[in-house]
């Protein structure tokens, strides 16, 4: 049975959705991007990684950082120390000869902006 690329994202969307795929110089690369700003793209690339047991704790904080945060901290600062073993697996590529083909992008120029969307300052007068 063959599986088309649409079918393949679609499965990968429902099984591992934080996972992202971009290619680069003719060569795909599949992970999760720690960001993505003008210039750059940094992503931990699972396809470096080389012991089952380290792949497996990727994509099982992967998924404990997808389900349990708001998805706009880069999953190396809200996984912290948990995170530190795939450190030598981050890879930074220039957006000019990237492309993402599937899956999320985090950004912490997006966090910055949505923040100060939401600041507000609410002056309340004391009547005594």
């Amino acid at each position: 049975m063959t599986m088309n690329s649409e079918d393949f994202f679609k499965k990968l969307e429902e099984t591992h959705p934080f996972i992202s795929v971009c290619s680069h110089a003719g060569q795909d690369y599949v992970g999760i991007i720690q960001n993505r700003d003008d210039l750059v793209t940094t992503l931990y690339d699972y396809g470096s990684i080389v012991t089952q047991e380290l792949k497996e704790r990727f994509l099982e904080l992967g998924d404990i950082w997808w389900w349990e945060s708001n998805r706009l901290i880069p999953i190396n600062l809200f996984l912290k120390e948990e995170w530190d073993p795939f450190r030598p697996y981050l890879k930074t590529f220039n957006n000019k000869s990237l492309t993402l083909i599937h899956g999320p992008v985090i950004s912490m120029k997006e966090l910055a902006k949505k923040r100060t969307k939401r600041k507000s300052i609410t002056l309340v007068k004391r009547i005594s």
